[in-house]
């Protein structure tokens, strides 16, 4: 299977991030941000900004005189032993807070073996999960999640996955048209969120952004009770800013 992927915000954030780990991980005793910054050849202020996000997420450490060494969640991911483990609490964590940054249900998704795979997601009393009442792996053409994925894989791929699953009609806002829902996700720009304006299920709207780790294709996604639609695009574009912890977790 032939993928489409086209770099995105999050993907060039994460590589920088990767960067920025890299050095560090060279500097045993630590290294500063004068340094750092030598080094990678970022700006000071872009700098900053990923060393604030390495931080939080666990990455880095700073130490007494301001030097920077690689933090207890980067061990964590790079012990073989419980790496799975370590990899998806991790995930969790960063999923739980940006549910709470973006006030929705976040799931992170994956296109696995030509089938779509919710492999985690985060919830709350006041942020519910939608009520999968149609399997997501055979709704791909009705929910944002399902859009995302198919359109990070090449034509053929996208023509593949429609002939097994059938578009059926999920409300009244479902495209069962595999021609125009074709057209819409070659048209579709990456950087421009999928979404889902009930047409999964009424009464729920989504959005999804992609996320690209190596060859696989995965995407992050929030749900919204209809009437906080007008939450959607801001929370979308939230959702897009914040996903490089996501995807630098999947690439380390």
């Amino acid at each position: 299977m032939a993928l489409k992927h086209e770099p995105t915000a999050p993907y060039h954030s994460a590589q920088d991030a990767l960067r920025v780990l890299e050095t560090v991980s060279r500097h045993t005793t630590g290294i500063n941000d004068t340094e750092l910054a030598r080094l990678t050849g970022l700006t000071p202020e872009r700098l900053t900004t990923l060393l604030r996000m390495l931080r939080r997420e666990g990455y880095v450490e700073q130490i007494t005189d301001g030097a920077y060494i690689t933090g207890d969640a980067l061990s964590r991911l790079g012990s073989a032993q419980g790496r799975e483990k370590a990899l998806r609490d991790k995930l969790q964590r960063t999923l739980d807070r940006l549910r709470d940054s973006v006030g929705a249900a976040v799931y992170l998704s994956r296109y696995v073996d030509g089938e779509v795979k919710v492999a985690q997601y985060a919830d709350g009393p006041t942020t519910p999960v939608v009520n999968e009442w149609v399997d997501f792996r055979y709704s791909a053409h009705a929910t944002a999640i399902g859009k995302s994925l198919l359109g990070q894989l090449d034509s053929n791929g996208r023509r593949d996955h429609l002939s097994r699953h059938k578009m059926a009609r999920l409300t009244s806002r479902t495209i069962t048209s595999d021609k125009l829902l074709l057209h819409r996700l070659e048209s579709q720009p990456p950087t421009v969120p999928h979404l889902d304006l009930q047409e999964y299920a009424v009464g729920t709207v989504c959005a999804a952004v992609p996320i690209t780790a190596g060859s696989a294709v995965g995407c992050l996604a929030l749900s919204l009770p209809v009437e906080h639609a007008h939450r959607l695009r801001q929370a979308a574009d939230a959702l897009n800013r914040n996903a490089a912890p996501v995807l630098l977790s999947l690439a380390i």
